[in-house]
């Protein structure tokens, strides 16, 4: 009898699917070895030198998707199993995915980005509120290449949490968010498919997004990994979370809407989002950063 351990297909049918579209199922093949459930102890040793964890879900009663900081000392994100991710503390007040969080059982997407050293590993699970803050119980654990990822270092201490951070809703960018958007050199992407949620990076050189109107922008999809998470997740259900970082006050513009793919004939990819509601919350992060050294691999804006 054969008892050949065969693991399970790290991707699902929309990931699949774009794989095959694009004709990198091979390569796919060869990188979704890496995925696995558990957190190694070089993994471990990298969360807790971590500042921020960003993290994506689906808000319970409305559906929309949502990508928000989560931040401490470094420490605040500890492995406390091997397959269980602790955060101590939890999300400003006002953050549009405290009501997701607040839910055992939520699917996740959380994103571990260092801008010093330009390293970044993803966790994705369920995540349940403890009483220090939360746990996610980790089904996907894997790195990433340090692709278009700007460095940042670090300024001084944190500042002291905010009272009650001010928060602005609406239904469209104003002038101003619009230009915070078309001079972001990095944004967060939250999708989500019917078994799970992703949280991931994109970046380039400042005006890759392009705001399209105050309800409309879009951004290249440039060559990364093969693994096509996220265009496998908005293959299968549109809904996005966007978030756009201000480094240096700690203001986070948080959008939610739709997002579609269009496969131009030469190759190249571009994703649009039409907006829903946008969600701007001051002192979202106490932290300071560098202006950026841009990523030599950041191409050439078009």
């Amino acid at each position: 009898m054969d008892t050949t351990y065969t693991p399970p297909d790290p991707y699902h049918p929309g990931s699949r699917a774009v794989q095959d579209r694009v004709g990198v199922r091979e390569l796919a093949d060869h990188v979704g070895r890496s995925i696995g459930p558990g957190i190694r102890p070089v993994a471990a040793a990298f969360l807790e030198l971590q500042p921020m964890l960003v993290i994506g879900a689906a808000d319970p009663v409305s559906g929309r998707v949502w990508a928000s900081p989560l931040t401490g000392e470094p420490g605040f994100l500890r492995a406390t199993g091997p397959r269980q991710l602790s955060v101590a503390g939890g999300p400003v007040p006002g953050d549009p995915l405290a009501a997701a969080l607040a839910v055992p059982g939520t699917p996740v997407g959380t994103l571990a980005l260092d801008p010093r050293t330009r390293r970044r590993m993803r966790l994705n699970g369920r995540s349940r509120p403890t009483p220090r803050g939360l746990a996610v119980e980790a089904d996907q654990v894997f790195s990433n290449c340090p692709k278009y990822l700007q460095q940042r270092r670090l300024l001084g201490a944190a500042r002291p949490p905010a009272p009650r951070p001010r928060t602005t809703r609406g239904t469209a960018l104003t002038p101003a968010q619009q230009d915070a958007v078309a001079a972001a050199d990095t944004f967060f992407l939250a999708t989500v498919h019917e078994h799970g949620a992703d949280a991931t990076h994109r970046g380039g050189n400042p005006g890759f997004v392009r705001v399209l109107s105050a309800r409309e922008l879009e951004w290249p999809d440039y060559p990364g990994n093969a693994m096509f998470l996220t265009l496998g997740n908005l293959a299968r259900d549109p809904r996005a979370g966007l978030l756009f970082l201000d480094w240096t006050t700690g203001t986070a513009l948080h959008l939610t809407g739709t997002a579609r793919t269009r496969y131009a004939p030469d190759g190249t990819r571009t994703v649009r989002l039409t907006l829903i509601e946008t969600h701007e919350t001051t002192a979202a992060s106490p932290w300071t950063w560098s202006a950026p050294v841009l990523s030599p691999a950041n191409p050439p804006l078009r």
